[in-house]
């Protein structure tokens, strides 16, 4: 506010003040200005400009802890304007700058103490400050207005990722805030702090026998292909799928900042430390919708979302309901989901890696008589046709797992583990972001992002390997997507050999990860 503003407020008996803070829309931060008027009238605190029902609590919590530092709000009308006004305020985190405005007007604290800060943080009623969600996307958006930010204590080792391109002043309670924009004390910048290493994921030398499935988890960790398993149940298929994670490379520092957006935004930050481990995420069966790709009232992000640069594990596929299946098509051809509200349309990051683990029928015993149910085969077709055409197409690879022996059980645990794998990945993963690198295209890492022209350039295949493809395309009427897939999972194969071409051996491989494991395909 500029001072003949303030002059014609005093004129008029009313005085007003502002502080900044932010709406998050997806994983965006927008700057919004907090009005604050304290004006003649009958005593009110109205409060205007799209808030949401935890904006308008916030009248309460903010008087209980203003008067907990000893202030009492005057009994005048207040107005309180969240501007611009078209914007939808949603969360707790308004409390902080709406209190600061409310100081600013009373005279307690100077406006020009809070010009250029960016203030954040929901308040207890003892006047303790809260951590809140958004904190580092905030923090990104004060970096490029050139703010300083004002948070929550247990929020400010999430602020500090963003360097030194923003100064943070984390304090615990409102009063230490009041005395830091005083001048009466100094607030200690926090410190970027990494989530701690609690041992990775399982090892793969805890899964015996299952040569074949192995393999296949190689080969997708290589190239970021999506994976089926299907088998009785025992056979493994979740012990080999909780073991991606462990086969991938570490995020890089664009990967870990572009994780903790998200995860900043849904709240899931721990003591506001970001972790370089891929994330693994296990919804159950039951999941929603909105649990799965995003949504609720706030349009928060959803499993997909979470699994970003990391794995997304969806035990007894055919369990989860139809439409939240289907809900999964665009992110595993887009790397994008699209949540569509009435007054907003937010776009979260979803480029996961998809393991997925089935019974072959509902009983899990169809390729054993004395077990199956009476049904077979017919119950395994009914159970199968819950996963679509469109889906199933758009895994890379189906494996089959079947049920181990017992002699197999009491053999001695193998000599590769996850350590052994992972190394071969990392080299394959090197491979293919120096080619990708020297073919213009850094902003793609794997080669299951490979398509269209860049696809036939970066994964030639010799004249054995064509006709082999070829003659496979028309005899198991492959569709085009499943054509462009089966050759990706070869350059994956090739990768993996060390091989620039894609020869007949690498694309036999692919194709067998490619057979039809279950009854209906």
């Amino acid at each position: 506010m500029d001072m003949v503003s303030r002059r014609a407020a005093r004129a008029t008996g009313r005085a007003t003040a502002r502080s900044l803070t932010a709406a998050l829309v997806g994983l965006d931060a927008q700057l919004v200005e907090v009005e604050v008027q304290i004006g003649a009238g009958l005593p009110a605190f109205a409060m205007v400009g799209l808030p949401d029902k935890a904006v308008a609590e916030s009248r309460e919590r903010v008087r209980a802890a203003l008067a907990a530092v000893g202030l009492t709000l005057p009994p005048k009308r207040i107005l309180v304007n969240l501007a611009p006004g078209d914007l939808a305020k949603e969360g707790s985190h308004f409390d902080l700058p709406i209190a600061l405005g409310l100081l600013a007007a009373m005279g307690t604290l100077a406006q020009e103490s809070l010009d250029g800060q960016l203030a954040l943080g929901e308040l207890a009623l003892d006047g303790a400050l809260r951590p809140v969600a958004g904190v580092l996307p905030t923090a990104l958006l004060a970096a490029e207005r050139g703010f300083g930010l004002l948070c929550p204590a247990a929020s400010g080792g999430e602020a500090a990722w963003v360097g030194e391109r923003v100064q943070v002043a984390p304090a615990a309670h409102l009063l230490e805030l009041i005395q830091h924009l005083r001048g009466e004390r100094r607030l200690r910048p926090p410190a970027a702090e990494p989530a701690p290493d609690h041992g990775g994921a399982p090892d793969l030398r805890d899964v015996k026998g299952q040569e074949t499935a192995k393999r296949a988890l190689e080969v997708a960790a290589a190239g970021g292909h999506h994976l089926l398993f299907v088998g009785p149940p025992g056979s493994g298929k979740s012990m080999l799928a909780a073991r991606l994670a462990g086969l991938l490379p570490p995020l890089d520092a664009a990967e870990v900042l572009e994780v903790g957006l998200i995860h900043s935004v849904g709240g899931r930050l721990v003591d506001g430390r970001l972790s370089r481990q891929r994330p693994f995420r296990a919804p159950h069966h039951s999941a929603s919708v909105a649990a799965l790709v995003g949504g609720g009232p706030n349009a928060r992000p959803g499993e997909v979302s979470l699994a970003h640069h990391g794995v997304l594990f969806l035990d007894e596929l055919p369990e989860f309901q139809r439409q939240v299946l289907e809900a999964l098509r665009q992110p595993l051809e887009n790397g994008t989901i699209t949540v569509a509200r009435a007054h907003r349309h937010v776009t979260y990051p979803a480029r996961f890696q998809l393991v997925a683990a089935m019974n072959p029928c509902r009983c899990g015993h169809l390729d054993d008589p004395a077990l199956a149910c009476s049904r077979a085969p017919r119950c395994a077709e009914d159970y199968q046709r819950r996963i679509s055409g469109p889906l199933l197409d758009r895994i890379d690879l189906h494996v089959e797992v079947p049920a181990l022996a017992p002699g197999e059980l009491s053999l001695p645990a193998p000599r590769e583990g996850s350590a052994e794998v992972r190394e071969r990945v990392v080299r394959a993963r090197e491979r293919q972001r120096r080619r990708l690198v020297e073919a213009g295209r850094p902003d793609l890492a794997v080669n299951a992002q490979l398509e269209g022209e860049l696809l036939d350039r970066l994964a030639p295949l010799d004249a054995g390997a064509r006709d082999l493809l070829h003659r496979a395309a028309a005899r198991l009427r492959l569709s085009a997507r499943s054509f462009h897939r089966i050759q990706r999972v070869a350059r994956t194969i090739a990768d993996l050999e060390g091989a620039s071409v894609i020869r007949r051996a690498h694309l036999a491989e692919a194709l067998s990860y490619r057979r039809r494991v279950l009854v209906h395909g």
